[in-house]
């Protein structure tokens, strides 16, 4: 049995905007964590704060980012594209734009977990994890 723990994290997400919450806890690790600092510093978030809970037990409150007057949240969609059982591999020159450019595809590089406009700037590929808009 394979598991898929960013897309169980994409998931918790999708289902807590589904929901109108204004937070959603996610299970901690290191990859998780770069992928919320990166929708942090691209603005789909408000904040989040890292909570040890027990002993080993550590979570991610994400606090996510909604308008009340329009009445919508900042993520519109989260679409998850390399699995495990079919990476999604990508040179600098075949990075995609998605929504042409007012979306942002996040990335894993050799220089971290990045959006496609920084990979562009550092000029590397990497594996594509997720589309967010």
């Amino acid at each position: 049995m394979i598991t898929d723990p960013i897309a169980n994290y994409l998931t918790s997400i999708r289902n807590a905007i589904l929901a109108k919450h204004v937070h959603v806890f996610v299970p901690f690790s290191k990859m998780k964590l770069a992928i919320t600092k990166v929708l942090l510093e691209s603005g789909y978030i408000e904040k989040y704060k890292t909570i040890e809970q027990e002993k080993n037990k550590k979570n991610i409150k994400i606090f996510l980012k909604y308008n009340r007057e329009k009445k919508f949240f900042s993520i519109q969609k989260l679409i998850r594209i390399s699995k495990p059982g079919c990476r999604k591999m990508c040179k600098v020159y075949e990075l995609p734009r998605v929504l042409n450019g007012l979306g942002i595809a996040i990335i894993s590089t050799s220089k971290g977990i990045i959006t496609d406009k920084q990979a562009r700037k550092k000029k590397v590929g990497g594996e594509i994890l997720c589309h967010v808009y």
